[in-house]
Parts: structure tokens; C-alpha cells; sequence
């Protein structure tokens, strides 16, 4: 398996790299959805955030890799069984989603070759069934055929695959980060899967000169090199991966205050939100914002900081308006905030 780029080697698109290191705090947030130029470290940022993670214990025989401390009601593996079950430690998986798998690769499907030669009908997990409790990443999901989107927006909803076909019918537990990345032009995304992304983020080529040498640089150098460019970057990325494990055990204390969830509110009706989907995501985003900083609180500062990503997806168009969402964003957080 190829090297992938370290994370903390990534110059420059920060709010790309904020928005991933809060999915992987808190992967109720929704995942992420990562729009922009061709070549501005999209998914080179999604491979090295999937070795930066730290691994996670899992039910050792059970393809869906159920958390043993609480292995899901659905899981056939593991449901009904009674007793301490045995464990082993995986890294969080990173499954890739390719535009043209198959609905049976995606969801899974009869075993054809234990069918064939012990005559057993059997389930063959597919891809939804790997990445339960991880990442499922989607280049170019803005491209993906209309049948795959309806089928994630279903697994996405209910946190389960049900798959009855060929005289199977198999319930499982899929769980995970949604994360896509493609190019606006060539074309936009179903309004329905857009709204299921919990965060959304803008990035483009860099117009600093010195940031586009120092990219440029790093880039030749892991390329010519890519086992001593990673130890130079070895410190900051074990450093980076603490960070994120001690955010997770702090998260489920960090609190809100009342007048930062008011704010919130305002903010939202401000920019004329559809439902209440946005305020949540922003709050949640906020709280894992400041786990990552160490604070028990999450404060007005925290809101602003994840308020572009959580709520520039969810805002109406206006055709009398010529700005962009952005401008929008900072216009109302200006009023609210101050």
C-alpha cells in the first residue's frame, strides 16, 4: 500500500483541514463534503487524514467491525451473543467509493463462491458493511449515478443496510463519515445528498506565490522520497493524533452556554435556513472546535470559526443577490455576533 501524504504536511487550505479534523472528532456531524479546483489537495488531505487517525478496538470474525463495548442490535454477527466477546485493535477504515462499483459491490450480495461449492446461501459484505465505524470517501460524487445517491441518503438516515435479493435478506450496521469531493464544473449536486453533508467546504488554488513554492516543494520532495519526507513530519503528526483522541474523550463534557445557542439561533434565521438541521450541525461543529482546543465550553469564537462550513451548503439562492454564500455568511455573522 502506497505512503500516503502526511496531513500536517498539507500547506495552506485550513478550513478544509479544520473541517475533517472535526468530522473525525465528532462523526455525527454528518461527514464532509469538499468542493473545488482540480489538483488543491482534495484527496490527498481525505488518504492522509485516514493514517493520522488513531486505531479503534473491534470485534475480532465480524466483518463490520462492531465496537465490543457496544456491538450494534442489527449486526448478525454479533446480536444475541452473550459473553465477553473477543477483541482486536484496527486502524479506522477509509473505504473508497469508485463512480462505477456495481449496487452489489456497494450493499453486498449473495457469496457466489461458497454458493457454488457448499451449496450455502452466504452474504458477501460490500463496501457500506467496511466502512462501519470509519470514513466512506467519494471522489467526484457529484458524478455519482442517481441509483448509488438514493441508496446512500436511505443507509445515511437509518444507520443500516438492508439488503434482500437472491433469497437473502441481511440487516447490518452502516455507520459512517460521508466524504466527498468533486469539481462544481462538471455539475451540482443532488439538493438531497448535498443536505445530508454535515459540513461543506470551498477550496482553490492558492494565488500566494510563496504558499504555491512551498507546496510545490513538499509535493517533489515526498515524491522523491516519500519514507524520509514522512519521518521529518513524524513528530507533528503523532502530536496532531493525540490531539484528536484527547478531543474525543473531552467532547461529551464540553458544554454550550444558552446565549451562544440564542446566537446561533439568530444567526440562522438570519440567513433564512431551511429547518433546524443547520443549528444543530454548527453546534455540534462548535463543540468539537473546542474540544479540539482543549476548552470546556463552546464559545461565540468556536461558532465563528466552523459557521462557514456548517451553513454555506443550507442557504436559499437568491437571484437578486449577486454575492456568494460566503459574503452572505459574513454579513449575518457581523450583525449577530458584532
Amino acid at each position: 500500500m502506497a505512503r500516503p501524504f502526511p496531513f500536517t504536511a498539507i500547506v495552506g487550505q485550513d478550513e478544509m483541514k479544520r473541517a475533517l479534523l472535526v468530522a473525525a472528532v465528532d462523526p455525527t456531524i454528518g461527514g464532509v463534503l469538499i468542493f473545488g479546483d482540480r489538483g488543491t489537495g482534495k484527496s490527498t488531505a481525505v488518504r492522509a487524514l485516514a493514517r493520522l487517525l488513531p486505531p479503534m478496538k473491534a470485534v475480532e470474525g465480524c466483518p463490520y467491525h462492531c465496537d465490543p463495548a457496544r456491538p450494534a442490535q442489527v449486526c448478525p454477527v454479533c446480536q444475541g451473543h452473550s459473553g465477553k466477546m473477543k477483541s482486536h485493535v484496527i486502524p479506522v477504515p477509509v473505504v473508497d467509493l469508485p463512480l462505477g462499483a456495481t449496487e452489489d459491490r456497494v450493499v453486498g450480495a449473495l457469496d457466489i463462491e461458497r454458493a457454488l461449492a457448499h451449496g450455502e446461501k452466504a452474504f458477501e459484505p460490500g463496501l457500506l458493511a467496511r466502512a462501519h465505524r470509519g470514513f466512506l470517501y467519494i471522489d467526484e460524487v457529484n458524478l455519482l449515478e442517481d441509483h448509488l445517491v438514493d441508496l446512500l441518503l436511505d443507509v445515511a438516515a437509518s444507520g443500516e443496510n438492508v439488503v434482500e435479493r437472491e433469497g437473502l435478506s441481511v440487516r447490518h450496521p452502516a455507520r459512517f463519515v460521508l466524504v466527498g469531493s468533486g469539481n462544481p464544473e462538471e455539475g451540482e449536486l443532488r439538493p438531497q445528498l448535498l443536505d445530508r453533508f454535515g459540513l461543506s467546504v470551498d477550496v482553490r488554488t492558492p494565488t500566494d506565490i510563496a504558499m504555491r513554492v512551498e507546496a510545490v516543494k513538499r509535493r517533489d520532495a515526498f515524491d522523491r522520497d516519500p519514507d524520509a519526507f514522512s519521518e521529518a513530519f513524524a513528530a507533528d503528526e503523532e502530536r496532531l493524533r493525540r490531539k484528536i483522541t484527547a478531543a474525543k474523550k473531552l467532547l461529551p463534557t464540553v458544554d454550550v452556554a444558552d446565549d451562544t445557542r440564542r446566537r446561533v439561533a439568530e444567526l440562522c434565521v438570519a440567513l433564512g435556513t431551511d429547518g433546524l438541521r443547520g443549528e444543530l450541525t454548527l453546534l455540534r461543529a462548535a463543540r468539537s472546535v473546542a474540544a479540539l482546543d482543549k476548552a470546556q465550553t463552546a464559545t461565540m469564537a468556536h461558532v465563528k470559526a466552523i459557521a462557514m462550513p456548517a451553513l454555506r451548503h443550507r442557504l436559499r439562492r437568491n437571484p437578486l443577490d449577486e454575492v456568494g454564500s460566503g459574503v452572505r455568511i459574513e454579513r449575518a455573522l457581523a450583525e449577530v455576533f458584532g
